[in-house]
């Protein structure tokens, strides 16, 4: 896979990482929306494919991309489909961090060194092509305001996004009330982007014991009261990434 194309793992990260304070908003549910991203990536170039609610492997022919590929192997040792709900719900964590040492290897962030309260040491990092931060946040600006249908990629990266519960921070605020909802409602322009999107807004809630619909049916509000799809708990830390280097 040449680099002449940003990954959507990639671009999730670059649209939370917050350019004043060089920190990612919703870094608690950012690991289980990019452990949904390399699903949708791999889907697009093909190796795996919706099966119902499940994953399948369908060619398993690397990608080129490691981290891609990491995770390709895994879900061909799994040796049958596996849920997407169980996939992104497993040990994924630490992909934010992995994230964004690639992208630092890449020359795309850049990487600080400093202290939390004068003692415990904390990297935080900048983005070092802003024009390729801009253009991915024009893509999405550009899907919400006009109604245009996105093509997959911005779809899908525009559902991840809603469901990892980056809308307040990219559309903050009373004014930024309609993009949230029209962020929330380009889940349906792409089936695997949302099948993924919800499986990360299930496991955030708890959810997994059940099949949920195929997001191309519809959505409609789960009975007896249930939680609509769609809909993103309350994040409640927003915090920045402390790291204690290893010893």
């Amino acid at each position: 896979m040449g680099r002449s194309r940003r990954t959507i793992p990639e671009e999730l990260l670059l649209l939370a990482l917050d350019p004043t304070t060089g920190t990612t908003a919703q870094p608690q549910s950012l690991d289980l929306g990019l452990a949904g991203a390399q699903l949708v990536e791999l889907a697009l170039a093909g190796r795996i494919a919706p099966d119902g609610d499940r994953i399948a492997v369908v060619m398993p022919r690397p990608t080129g991309d490691p981290t891609l590929d990491s995770a390709l192997e895994l879900l061909r040792r799994r040796g049958s489909p596996v849920r997407a709900v169980h996939w992104i719900g497993g040990p994924r964590l630490g992909l934010r961090q992995t994230y964004l040492s690639h992208l630092e290897r890449c020359g795309m962030v850049h990487a600080v060194a400093g202290q939390m309260c004068g003692v415990l040491p904390t990297t935080r990092y900048q983005a070092t092509e802003t024009a390729i931060s801009r253009e991915i946040r024009s893509r999405l600006d550009s899907a919400i305001r006009t109604g245009v249908p996105p093509d997959p990629r911005t779809a899908a990266l525009a559902a991840l996004a809603h469901a990892v519960g980056l809308g307040k921070h990219l559309y903050p605020g009373n004014e930024g009330r309609s993009s949230r909802s029209r962020l929330r409602d380009l889940i349906r322009h792409d089936p695997m982007g949302g099948l993924v999107a919800h499986a990360v807004m299930d496991v955030q809630n708890g959810v997994g014991a059940q099949p949920r619909r195929n997001p191309a049916q519809g959505a409609p509000s789960a009975p007896g009261g249930g939680r609509p799809p769609g809909a993103v708990p309350s994040q409640p830390h927003h915090g920045g990434m402390a790291r204690v280097p290893a010893h």
